[in-house]
């Protein structure tokens, strides 16, 4: 018996970087995906070099107290091509998928792009549900609330945050999952204390291999799984994102972007 071959999926290998180099990467892959049909669906898992604060797409009221947290060094400030609520990276690890042409409501698209994060925390033993909340612009954290689009456990605290963008009719995902956020520069920011959250007994490598395993079991393009397909990024995907890093920062005044010309090489991080 023969069997058809599983569906190449593109993995970027992880990088810690600045904000603003993390959101150009992702609208970059997302026109890459839209520009080049054939290279098809991206998956990648990556860390933020400073604590980060990303607002949403349409999240244009910043308290005053977040740009003075950043004038102070205490945290970057990015916007994200997605949307959705405020979310401070530190102490999480943040997924992005691309994925051209996906059927169905984008409800239903939430639920089958999370399946390989359900199947990776049952394996950890902490398994997750989708949140039951209806979205609020009222809190300025997107972990204040869990709707759909968001898995929580048991006891209700919010395990990952997701947020999406549409372009043409493909996605790009953006999801934070949080892992041990500092709770007293959340405290700082958004004057709660982070979801009560148990432990992750793994961490670094040893859960990225594990994420990396689910997602080539469950992510939702074919019966029998995926295989991801290492390809790191070339240097002109490096040019066009550092030429983009401006539409990222939500503040005058932020690093200066590096001269496009100049950059044939990922920043160092």
């Amino acid at each position: 018996m023969q069997h058809s071959e599983r569906p190449a999926v593109r993995w970027i290998p992880s990088h810690t970087l600045p904000g603003d180099w993390q959101m150009a990467i992702d609208e970059q892959l997302l026109n890459t995906a839209l520009d080049k049909p054939e290279v098809g669906a991206v998956l990648r898992l990556y860390r933020w070099s400073r604590p980060t604060l990303s607002l949403g797409y349409h999240q244009r009221s910043l308290p005053p107290h977040w740009q003075e947290l950043a004038a102070a060094g205490e945290i970057d400030l990015v916007r994200r091509p997605s949307g959705g609520r405020a979310v401070l990276h530190a102490g999480d690890i943040t997924y992005a998928l691309v994925w051209p042409a996906p059927p169905g409501s984008r409800r239903a698209v939430y639920g089958r792009a999370c399946g390989w994060l359900c199947r990776a925390f049952a394996e950890l033993g902490l398994p997750l549900r989708f949140g039951r909340s209806s979205p609020s612009r009222d809190r300025a954290s997107c972990f204040a609330t869990s709707t759909a689009a968001d898995l929580v456990h048991a006891n209700g605290a919010k395990r990952i945050g997701s947020a999406q963008l549409w372009r043409r009719g493909s996605l790009l995902q953006h999801g934070s999952i949080l892992l041990s956020p500092p709770a007293a520069l959340w405290q700082a920011i958004f004057a709660e204390n982070p979801p009560d959250l148990q432990p992750v007994p793994l961490a670094g490598a040893e859960l990225d291999q594990l994420l990396r395993r689910n997602a080539e079991r469950c992510l939702p393009f074919a019966r029998g799984g995926v295989d991801l397909v290492s390809q790191e990024l070339g240097a002109p995907e490096w040019l066009a994102i550092s030429a983009a890093l401006p539409h990222y920062r939500p503040l005058a005044g932020s690093r200066p972007c590096p001269a496009a010309q100049e950059r044939d090489a990922p920043p160092p991080s």
